[in-house]
């Protein structure tokens, strides 16, 4: 399964948990099965159907720009992190 590294700031929503593994095949349901597993979680990382703004999800390594309709492979390993803008 996948394992996703939770933010420092969500980690009071897992239990202290700095990292848990979900099933899922894409972004999105492995947002579903955290908001399952974790309540109020998928809250801080989805608004009106896709990611929240200013949220940028990183699989093994590679910002994704497919958001919640990203596939995930069975070892991926994701992390959300706020997005880095810069000028």
């Amino acid at each position: 399964m996948p394992e996703v590294w939770i933010p420092t700031q969500l980690q009071h929503l897992t239990g202290g948990k700095q990292h848990v593994t979900v099933a899922g095949d894409t972004v999105g349901a492995i947002v579903g099965e955290l908001g399952k597993n974790y309540p109020g979680i998928e809250a801080y990382l989805v608004e009106q159907g896709d990611l929240m703004p200013g949220l940028a999800v990183i699989i093994d390594g590679h910002q994704s720009s497919l958001g919640l309709l990203q596939r995930i492979g069975d070892a991926a390993e994701v992390h959300f992190l706020p997005a880095v803008g810069g000028g």
